[in-house]
């Protein structure tokens, strides 16, 4: 009897894997580590080999600690960040690195070498940029695809496979072509609803005709309730299954969780417009989903079927939250190695410290977090942070007070960018949370102080393995629909109500974020070139 079901995530820094049954249950999950690799300023690179190898260990390990057999699996899904492989019509890797490393044939999401090549896209008037809030980011893949053909026209040339990472996972297990649609709209540009068409003519414009070939696209994408096809032979074996498990269409990571959270998270039943959904990870995503598509300024979508089938997706967020959060440890003299472990010690000497001290600790640290540029309510990726109030102490203590800041920051900019979506999407009253940053109660908390939310976090649930399961679930025939899946694999969720206390401390942060976007509009104004020097000591008084 095949029950069980098997979910991969593969994040910026690892790959996990989650043993499932048919009711939600979580029987096992295993983690792996992979590397990321930054040769130059902005580009940042993996190995698609070595994340094949972590996939395997992950899923090998968890299936072994679940006690299941691989005749007990129906299907496996796959979803992954966003990040880009290529390959050669033999379908070996092909290096994308200025260093020529073989092995570095991936470009990571967080990669901005393609500023140019975003700029020179956004630039180009057409319908599509309309789905993207009116401007790609240099995270997507159009943009990235350009960078390669301009400046490696060798590789171009030898490329005949370019993925989106959750597709070559199901490429690698499975051998087929068929790309998934929660990529190919999201990312490449398809056509929003399923299955999605690519945009040729915007191709064209800048200058990707021959992107069909080079990258070996579909003229379809694939529906997300229809399977891939089963394991292919050498696959089953790497992975330690067999040959008639199924294989879901991938999904992008933060769609995954969207699924989980919103299928199968026990909460009060509320409308769409009143509804949030925010993954916290290396990144953080706020997703709305809603029955009509949802569009505007600081948004990606809105897309049909991209993690629910019949569902519109409108995505908006930050492009460095738990990324943010390993700079600050890394940089200070007391923060030592940013591991899991390292994070939860830190937040709980800082939720002592609260608990003697109130909401005032730390200041007068403030904290502007764009470090890695901005997603929304402006796609922007030459924004930088900035942090204010330092003194010369390199106690533990100033990294707790740092560390604080920069969270509370985070969670201010959050309800910045939710304050700032479009009106059809409506005032969310609850959100919905997972990913790293909601592993640790403080956090829950303080989002939920921040945006006035009530939060509802995952019990001992992987919400975005969980969402990964469901999906599979749903492809390989064992539910008809999301919302059947999620009724059986229902679990319970932790609920933080918003502190009217903390809130009032929280719109002083609230301010703070919003005078230190102000100043950094002034120096940046002060810093250029064309500025004059009696304008600018003027502006400075």
């Amino acid at each position: 009897m095949r029950e069980h079901l098997l979910a991969v995530d593969v994040g910026t820094g690892s790959a996990r894997a989650g043993v499932f049954d048919l009711s939600g249950r979580q029987l096992a999950r295993c983690v792996v580590p992979i590397s990321v690799h930054q040769p130059l300023p902005k580009h940042m690179e993996q190995d698609s080999e070595e994340i094949w190898t972590a996939v395997c260990g992950a899923v090998k390990a968890a299936l072994a600690d679940s006690g299941i057999s691989a005749a007990q699996i129906l299907a496996i899904g796959f979803d992954a960040t966003c990040s880009l492989v290529v390959r050669d019509r033999n379908g070996r890797p092909l290096s994308v690195s200025e260093t020529r490393s073989p092995t570095l044939d991936t470009i990571l999401w967080m990669d901005h070498r393609a500023l140019e090549e975003t700029e020179y896209c956004n630039a180009i008037a057409d319908p599509l940029l309309e789905r993207f809030g009116g401007r790609l980011s240099v995270e997507m893949q159009i943009p990235k695809l350009l960078w390669l053909k301009r400046h490696r026209p060798d590789l171009w040339a030898e490329s005949a496979h370019i993925f989106d990472l959750c597709d070559f996972l199901t490429w690698r297990a499975t051998g087929s072509e068929k790309r998934s649609h929660s990529a190919l709209a999201s990312k490449w540009g398809y056509t929003p609803e399923a299955p999605g068409a690519p945009p040729i003519d915007y191709y064209r414009k800048v200058g990707l005709g021959d992107v069909m070939d080079r990258a070996g696209l579909p003229a379809l994408s694939q529906q997300p309730d229809q399977a891939i096809g089963r394991l292919c032979r050498t696959s089953a074996q790497e992975l330690g299954l067999d040959e008639q498990c199924l294989v879901a269409p991938g999904l992008i990571d933060a769609y995954a969780g969207t699924t989980g959270l919103f299928a199968a998270g026990q909460r009060p039943s509320v409308s769409f417009d009143a509804e949030a959904v925010l993954i916290a990870g290396t990144s953080s995503c706020i997703v709305r989903l809603s029955s009509e598509p949802v569009s505007g300024p600081g948004c990606w979508g809105a897309f049909r079927d991209a993690a629910i089938p019949g569902l519109w997706l409108t995505e908006a967020g930050q492009s460095a939250s738990g990324a943010f959060l390993d700079y600050i440890v890394t940089q200070h003299p007391a923060g030592g190695i940013p591991m899991k472990a390292r994070h939860r010690a830190i937040l709980d000497g800082i939720a002592e410290c609260l608990a003697s001290e109130g909401p005032d600790f730390g200041l007068p640290i403030s904290v502007l977090p764009d470090l890695h540029g901005t997603r929304s309510p402006m796609s922007d990726p030459m924004l930088t942070g900035t942090i204010a109030g330092l003194d010369l102490d390199r106690s533990e203590r100033s990294l707790l007070r740092l560390y604080w800041r920069s969270c509370v920051a985070l969670a201010c900019s959050i309800r910045h960018i939710i304050e700032h979506q479009p009106r059809r999407a409506g005032a969310p009253k609850q959100l919905l949370l997972a990913g790293g940053l909601a592993d640790h109660p403080l956090l829950a908390q303080l989002y939920a102080d921040a945006t006035g939310c009530d939060v509802f976090v995952p019990i001992d649930r992987d919400a975005v393995l969980l969402g990964c399961a469901l999906h599979a679930a749903v492809a390989a025939g064992a539910f008809s629909t999301s919302a059947e899946a999620g009724s059986r694999m229902r679990y319970a969720m932790k609920h933080f109500p918003p502190s009217p206390k903390r809130q009032q401390a929280l719109a002083r942060d609230h301010a703070l974020l919003k005078a230190m976007m102000r100043h950094r509009e002034e120096l940046a104004a002060l810093a250029s070139p064309q500025a004059r020097v009696p304008d600018a000591i003027s502006l400075a008084i």
